[in-house]
């Protein structure tokens, strides 16, 4: 079971603020500070991770902050140390006792990196209730309303070997990564989120590809749209269009397409297209092992050439 999750963490760490932090051996953590609402409403982290939680859930606009806290420190684990600043938010319906969320935000990235949601579902109708479909339509909609576009993702779910409680696990792929996205526990009437891509652990390096400059340069119902960074994020764009990665997603933001972009800098669309190949190509032989001859690259940039074409015709705010 622990070699299907990721960084070894079990199922229920993930109800630990912490828990992108969690792993074998012994962890030394800051200390988390408390906070009250009043201070949550006007703290920076706090106010964006609200903002973003009205937006999807606006019924949550009513719901009372019963606890808050944030910590920031390093996490020593061994020779191992990593910096960590993280706000922690639990909002309930008024009575205390109905729907309840939690939020943990990244405080250096301002992402929401955990998001655990309780009793959503009626006691008569729990989430253990319902069939993989229904536990799957669930996690979606989750995903969707707090990051955008789940529709790109591949979603794998399987019911894990638990005999005190029954416990589903949802990994969400996407081909532009090694590991999961997202990877979901389903237990009780809990749905624990973590979001794996981009959260640093204290063993581990982020998992966000090594060209990555700017994140969400599409976007999509309002939200940003990841689909296209691995592939846009490239010096030798950048270099050629005479562009920063900030100033393309503001064009991009626009409503232009990358092949439009380049054509007002007198860039031609196979310009485009040979340089984000050729980096894709080059990327895919070395990670396969493969030697990089002049025959092997131009057959792996003839294979990749649509999937790139793609990217660099895509509108923002447009379906795929």
């Amino acid at each position: 079971m622990k070699k299907r999750l990721i960084g070894g963490v079990v199922a229920t760490a993930i109800l630990i603020p912490v828990a992108a932090f969690a792993a074998s051996g012994v962890i030394d953590m800051p200390t988390r500070t408390p906070m009250t609402a009043e201070q949550v409403k006007v703290d920076e982290v706090g106010k964006s991770t609200l903002e973003k939680l009205y937006l999807a859930y606006p019924e949550t606009k009513s719901f009372e902050i019963i606890d808050a806290s944030n910590v920031q420190g390093d996490v020593s684990k061994g020779k191992n140390v990593t910096n960590m600043k993280q706000t922690s938010i639990v909002l309930q319906e008024k009575g205390g006792t109905g729907k309840k969320i939690t939020l943990h935000t990244n405080g250096s990235t301002d992402e929401i990196e955990h998001v655990i949601q309780e009793n959503w579902e009626p006691k008569e109708k729990s989430l253990i209730t319902l069939s993989d479909q229904e536990i799957k339509a669930k996690v979606n909609d989750l995903i969707d309303k707090m990051y955008g576009n789940v529709e790109t993702y591949e979603v794998a779910i399987e019911q894990m070997e638990n005999p005190n409680q029954k416990t589903w696990m949802l990994n969400y792929t996407n081909e532009m990564f090694d590991k999961p996205v997202f990877q979901v526990f389903v237990q009780d009437n809990t749905i624990s989120l973590t979001k794996i891509v981009g959260i640093p652990t204290a063993d581990t390096p982020s998992d966000t590809p090594s060209n990555m400059k700017v994140e969400g340069l599409f976007s999509r119902n309002g939200k940003p749209d990841y689909t296209a960074d691995n592939f846009l994020n490239d010096e030798k764009l950048f270099a050629l269009l005479k562009i920063s990665p900030t100033e393309l997603k503001q064009e991009l933001a626009k409503g232009k397409t990358v092949v439009e972009i380049a054509a007002s800098k007198n860039v031609t669309k196979q310009q485009v297209l040979d340089v984000i190949a050729e980096t894709q190509a080059r990327g895919q032989l070395q990670g396969d092992g493969v030697a990089i001859t002049e025959k092997a690259l131009k057959e792996m940039m003839e294979a990749v050439e649509p999937k790139v074409l793609h990217m660099i015709e895509h509108k923002t705010e447009t379906e795929w």
